[in-house]
């Protein structure tokens, strides 16, 4: 008899447990698909362990470039929320979006987010597309690279994730505050680190950088490309020579996507030094979250600039 009792309370045990995990399941996380991996890291910041997020371009890809694969469409269909950079970075999720016939993740729908929807813009020209097909005509859209900016994109996500689940409205809200209190004590010490750089010249392969110049006061006085998306000729390489000698530009940037070439070529006739800085999380191997990314580029701008590095 005992037995059987024992039985009995182990299949209702069990029995409640299936219960409990069936009503788990109604509030499991929220499917965020992001356009890129800087995203994916806020998005991740503040949604904790109610969000799983996936980003579309993998890390160390160029966003810009980015040709979309058959399982985005899948990723698509089924996320409650879709983030992207905006600004025309990121076009080619427009067709992709209009394939999975979603209302909800239309411009404009509930469950879609335009990250640089109130961000202050750098470089705000007239027109549309760029020349070498880049599309920076309505403003420079590299405006993650300025960590003041991740309170806007967060408050943005955080808007978009309480609407969507009000249940977790509070811990989200939460989660942001937090996070924005840990990465407002980073940016003082980077600020700090990079103080002996303020003023001194740089040049840089392609126009990634205005928001982190704006944000640490770096100096970056002109490009490699003369326009987005074409290398530079002979002449004009010979007139980067001539301009990094007058104003002794001692370094050079890049980031790990952009061809070394002309950069090496650079460096050998003036004795400038290469910084290779994380254009985005992932893009190296030590930048892999939206703190890591911005302690790299410190780091690495020490270095080339030969500064105490702690």
């Amino acid at each position: 008899m005992m037995k059987a009792k024992c039985g009995y309370s182990t299949v209702r045990a069990l029995l409640v447990g299936l219960l409990l995990l069936s009503q788990q399941g109604v509030h499991a996380a929220m499917q965020v698909v992001t356009t890129t991996s800087d995203l994916k890291s806020l998005v991740e910041a503040v949604g904790g362990p109610h969000v799983t997020v996936t980003s579309l371009v993998p890390a160390g890809s160029e966003a810009e470039e980015y040709a979309p694969r058959p399982q985005d469409i899948d990723r698509l269909r089924a996320a409650d929320m879709v983030v992207r950079i905006g600004l025309d970075y990121d076009l080619w999720l427009d067709r992709l979006l209009r394939q999975t016939g979603r209302r909800a993740l239309a411009r404009g729908g509930e469950a879609y987010v335009d990250a640089s929807n109130a961000i202050v813009l750098l470089e705000v020209k007239g027109g549309g597309v760029g020349g070498g097909g880049h599309a920076h005509g309505v403003g420079n859209p590299h405006y993650w690279l300025d960590p003041n900016n991740a309170a806007v994109i967060t408050g943005n996500v955080v808007e978009a994730l309480a609407r969507l689940d009000p249940g977790n409205a509070k811990f989200y809200e939460r989660q942001r505050n937090e996070f924005l209190a840990r990465l407002d004590e980073r940016i003082k010490q980077w600020a700090s680190r990079l103080a002996p750089l303020a003023g001194k010249p740089l040049i840089t392969y392609h126009n990634n950088w205005p928001y982190l110049a704006r944000r640490f006061r770096l100096n970056f006085i002109g490009t490699l490309e003369p326009r987005p998306g074409v290398a530079p000729s002979a002449a004009e390489l010979a007139r980067l020579i001539k301009r990094m000698q007058a104003e002794k530009v001692a370094v050079i940037v890049r980031h790990p996507q952009e061809p070394s070439r002309d950069v090496d070529f650079l460096a050998r006739k003036t004795g400038a030094r290469v910084a290779v800085l994380a254009a985005s999380v992932g893009d190296l191997p030590q930048a892999q979250d939206y703190f890591s990314l911005f302690d790299t580029n410190v780091a690495a701008l020490l270095a080339a600039f030969g500064e105490p590095t702690p």
